[in-house]
C-alpha cells in the first residue's frame, strides 16, 4: 500500500492523534507519517503519507502552503496564539488602513523567529518542552518565504482575518507577532486553518473521523512529475549501483517499470541519478 490521504484535522486533536486515528484502518505494521505539523488548535488539510510514500517526506515538505488565520490586537501570550498565558495587553489597536500598510513588508523571502513553544529543536530537546519547564528559550531566526498576504476582513475592532501563501517551515503564529510589532501593537492568533498544502485541498479533505482508504491519492497524481519508463535491462543498471545515461531532458521524473512505480529520480546532462526509490 502507497499513497497519500487529505485529511481535514479537527481543532482539539494532535497531527500524531490523527495519523494514529489513519494507522487503527491500515494494515498492521504499515508506515504512516504525516507531512507538515497542525499545532492542536488548528484545523484544515493535513496530508498523510501511507506506507512507501513515506519516503517522499522532504520532498512533499517543500511545497506551497495556504492558511486562513484570526489575528486579535491589543493582547498577547506566551505561546502567541489562544491556547497560552496572556502575558502583554496594549491599548493601540491599528485600523484596516493601518494593517493593509503593513502587510508588503513580509512579502517574499524574511527573517524569522520561530515560537517559543514550537517544535524547534534546542540542544537535542524540543523548545516547548524547554518552555514548559520554565527556561528561557531564544531561538535563532530563520528564513521563510512569503508568497502572499492578504487581508480579507476586519471582524470587528480588534480582530482581522487573513489569508497567507507561504513556503515551508513558516510560523503563522510568529507572522502573527511580527504584523503588531510593526504597527507597535501586540496580537495572539485566534484561530487557523490550513486550506492547502503543496496538491491537497480542504475542499477535499476527508473527515478525520470517515476516512475512506478507497480515495487515497496516488504518488503520480500527487507529484505530477514527468513519467519515465525503463526497460528490465536499464533498470537493472540502476539496481547494480551502475551508471545509466538517457537520451532525456533534465528535471525530475516518476520511473516506472512494466507499469510499477520503481521510484523519483533526478536526470542531469542525461545521467540518471536515482533519488528515492519506492518499489
Amino acid at each position: 500500500m502507497i499513497g497519500f490521504l487529505n485529511v481535514n484535522k479537527p481543532t482539539g486533536l494532535s497531527s500524531a492523534q490523527v495519523v494514529a486515528r489513519v494507522k487503527r484502518i491500515l494494515p498492521k505494521g504499515t508506515k504512516v507519517g504525516h507531512l507538515g505539523t497542525l499545532d492542536p488548535m488548528a484545523s484544515g488539510v493535513l496530508p498523510i503519507a501511507v506506507g512507501r510514500a513515506t519516503r517522499l517526506f522532504d520532498l512533499m515538505q517543500n511545497k506551497k502552503k495556504e492558511y486562513l488565520a484570526t489575528f486579535m490586537f491589543g493582547q498577547t501570550t506566551d505561546t502567541l496564539d489562544a491556547t497560552g498565558q496572556k502575558t502583554e495587553e496594549c491599548k493601540k489597536i491599528p485600523t484596516k488602513q493601518e494593517v493593509l500598510y503593513a502587510l508588503p513588508q513580509f512579502i517574499g523571502e524574511i527573517n524569522q523567529i520561530p515560537p517559543m513553544y514550537s517544535a524547534k529543536n534546542v540542544n537535542g530537546i524540543r523548545s516547548y518542552k524547554l518552555a514548559r519547564n520554565g527556561e528561557q528559550v531564544e531561538l535563532e531566526p530563520c528564513k521563510v518565504k512569503i508568497f502572499s498576504f492578504e487581508l480579507i476582513e476586519q471582524i470587528n475592532e480588534t480582530s482581522f482575518k487573513f489569508k497567507i501563501e507561504c513556503g515551508s517551515g513558516t510560523y503563522i503564529r510568529s507572522l502573527c507577532r511580527d504584523l503588531a510589532q510593526s504597527l507597535d501593537t501586540v496580537a495572539v492568533m485566534t484561530e487557523l486553518v490550513r486550506t492547502k498544502s503543496g496538491p491537497f485541498c480542504l475542499e477535499y479533505a476527508q473527515d478525520c473521523g470517515k476516512i475512506d482508504l478507497g480515495k487515497m491519492i496516488s504518488v503520480d497524481d500527487a507529484l505530477k512529475f514527468d513519467k519515465l519508463t525503463l526497460t528490465d535491462a536499464e533498470l537493472k543498471i540502476l539496481l547494480d549501483g551502475k551508471k545509466l545515461q538517457l537520451d532525456c531532458k533534465d528535471g525530475m521524473f516518476l520511473v516506472f517499470n512494466n507499469n510499477m512505480l520503481q521510484g523519483v529520480f533526478t536526470i542531469k546532462n542525461k545521467a540518471v541519478n536515482s533519488k528515492i526509490w519506492l518499489r
